[in-house]
């Protein structure tokens, strides 16, 4: 049941570019329970293009550090103050996301108790990782929504995650930038990740794309600093390296129609959730239990057959394998990965 509800409700996500791409999902529930409240969405610079241009969202805020951390988290406090909230959504964790939901006026103050500020919440949740239900795993979205059921308690919150899928504002220009590379056959591989245990063997994806190119249009992605890693996976393919000439929501574009995309733990896999993108990820260090899986119908994650009892090894990642062997990257095989595109899950 929708509430009529018609003061603004405010949304904080400061976090990466995945949490942000994920957290449309929790502003899209939060809409369709309360179809009339205009949605305010608080973000850090560089996250904007996921958000901004949402049909669902009234207005984004930009926190921007570049123009000096205290100055502008008070500027943005300061102007965000002249507004009265209905609710204020905190799903960060940190202590400056805390700080602003502390000091808006808003009757309903919620976020998760992680938060060192969490004592001004009207209402706190347990952020859990993994938070298991009934013998399953909830993923990030799952988790999120415990902060809309807290303000409406008749929310039903899903025990699956089927249309939770991430929102991105796709846009006719970003379809037309993209349609160039459409024309034949084609899988979209994105080998890059910040965190070296969270990425595929560089040698595994040489070889994935050698095999994959006999018979598919290879059309690898990722930012200007990933260019580098790509012309090493295209080898002497016939591959196109993408790395730097598309932003985010053309890559997200890309994805559309893809015989399937191969992808880490990482935020292109958010990218091909909201798109619906047949994905194949490969989970190393990390695992899916974690929350923060695909999202997609004809989604496979693919992990070490072997179990290892070093796995996982942190929520996030190490610039190094903290056992030297790298067993739950080295144990995922090319094999593996192209008998995915046949498969469904």
């Amino acid at each position: 049941m929708t509430q009529i509800q018609s003061k603004p409700i405010l949304i904080i996500q400061t976090a990466f570019i995945g949490d942000t791409i994920l957290a449309s999902s929790f502003a899209h529930s939060v809409h369709e329970k309360f179809p009339n409240a205009p949605l305010h969405f608080v973000l850090r610079k560089g996250n904007e293009s996921v958000i901004q241009g949402l049909p669902f969202i009234e207005k984004v805020w930009i926190w921007d550090k570049s123009q000096g951390k205290v100055k502008s988290l008070i500027a943005l406090i300061k102007a965000l103050r002249e507004i009265e909230f209905f609710a204020v959504l905190n799903i960060h964790r940190h202590f400056n996301s805390g700080l602003i939901t502390a000091l808006m006026k808003a009757k309903n103050k919620i976020g998760f108790k992680q938060n060192p500020l969490s004592f001004f919440y009207t209402k706190k949740i347990n952020h859990q990782i993994p938070h298991v239900v009934s013998k399953r795993a909830w993923h990030e979205v799952q988790r999120n929504l415990q902060l809309l059921q807290a303000l409406a308690p008749d929310f039903p919150m899903p025990m699956k995650t089927q249309g939770l899928n991430p929102h991105l504002p796709i846009e006719k220009k970003h379809e037309e930038k993209v349609s160039q590379y459409k024309i034949h056959p084609f899988v979209v591989v994105a080998p890059a990740s910040v965190w070296f245990t969270k990425q595929w063997e560089e040698s595994s994806y040489i070889e994935l794309v050698r095999e994959l190119s006999k018979n598919y249009q290879v059309l690898l992605i990722g930012g200007p600093g990933d260019k580098e890693l790509c012309d090493k996976v295209k080898a002497d393919t016939t591959a196109i390296n993408l790395c730097g000439k598309l932003n985010l929501l053309e890559s997200a574009a890309l994805m559309k129609g893809a015989q399937r995309v191969f992808v880490n733990d990482s935020g292109p896999l958010h990218l091909a959730s909201a798109v619906n993108a047949k994905t194949t990820t490969m989970f190393c260090a990390t695992i899916p239990e974690f929350g923060y899986g695909p999202l997609a119908d004809e989604a496979i994650v693919l992990e070490s057959p072997e179990k290892l009892d070093c796995r996982p090894c942190g929520l996030h990642g190490h610039t190094s394998c903290p056992k030297g062997h790298f067993k739950c990257a080295k144990n995922i095989t090319v094999d593996m990965a192209l008998a995915t595109l046949s498969q469904k899950h």
